[in-house]
């Protein structure tokens, strides 16, 4: 996959300006996405990616990790500067996502529109209270368009930390949610994802290891599932493009999920039950 990424990419990107605060939608993780425009209020970001399969917290989310049902994701969202620091970067915003999952549909999907089987939409405010620490408060709805799944509410809390010293370097991140709507329980997630330039150009690529690890509490992830757990670990190659007037990259994300006895028996009969299931994910980022 690597491979293919700096095949498709042949043009140096821009010089970066500045990052904003996201959060993702599955989730609730917390990262900093480079604009190109750090003095404007308004930054939209929209992104596209393809994946062998769609899993959510390290269980299936509708398609199996295979390449029959390739779906895409399409996401729409940006961040909204509040306020600004004594330095002039933004260090209160608003955040926003629509993070929108199509398939070919199965049998069973039949309602229009069949194809169009995920929409997470969040909504949240993020605060940066020192050098390289952000932390968000974030709402989710979860629906399912075509009806295949039941609509769902999370509330959660959240915090990044990416300095450039010590600690920050391995840019840890945590998040706890609590479902408001739907199946209950308590949902933790920890983990890092060091980053290493690959050439000598800012601009250039560069190659992260995320490491997370997720527990689902008292029948998180099902009613009477209990208390699961699960891992992911891989690498992430991001190369900077020039495209459309933003800051756009180009990824490319192989991940191992690895779960636990119960967590990984609750896929069945509709996903594998494998403890160890590979992810992979090309996606395209633009922000402005």
């Amino acid at each position: 996959m690597a491979a293919i990424l700096f095949a498709i990419v042949a043009v140096a990107g821009p010089a970066r300006g500045q990052s904003i605060p996201f959060a993702d939608t599955e989730d609730a993780t917390l990262s900093e996405i480079d604009v190109k425009d750090e003095g404007r209020n308004w930054h939209p970001v929209v992104t596209l990616d393809i994946r062998n399969g769609d899993y959510a917290r390290g269980a299936l989310d509708d398609d199996d990790a295979a390449l029959d049902r390739v779906p895409v994701h399409v996401a729409f969202g940006g961040a909204l500067v509040l306020r600004r620091g004594r330095d002039g970067s933004g260090d209160l915003f608003v955040i926003g996502q629509s993070s929108n999952g199509l398939h070919a549909p199965r049998a069973d999907e039949r309602a229009a529109p069949r194809a169009w089987y995920e929409s997470n939409n969040l909504l949240g405010l993020t605060w940066r209270p020192a050098d390289g620490l952000t932390t968000a408060a974030t709402y989710t709805i979860k629906t399912s368009p075509n009806g295949v799944a039941s609509t769902t509410h999370e509330a959660s809390l959240s915090i990044l930390y990416t300095a450039d010293r010590g600690l920050g370097r391995l840019k840890p991140r945590a998040a706890i949610t609590r479902r408001t709507q739907g199946e209950g329980g308590l949902y933790t997630i920890a983990g890092i994802s060091p980053s290493f330039t690959l050439s000598g150009r800012e601009e250039g690529p560069s190659l992260s290891v995320p490491v997370l690890v997720g527990v689902g509490w008292n029948g998180f992830y099902a009613e009477g599932s209990g208390t699961r757990v699960y891992g992911s670990g891989g690498l992430s190659i991001a190369y900077p493009i020039k495209l459309g007037g933003s800051a756009a990259t180009l990824q490319a994300d192989i991940l191992a999920l690895v779960r636990d006895d119960r967590l990984r028996r609750l896929d069945a009969p509709g996903g594998t039950t494998a403890a160890v299931v590979p992810h992979a994910t090309i996606s395209l980022m633009l922000a402005w």
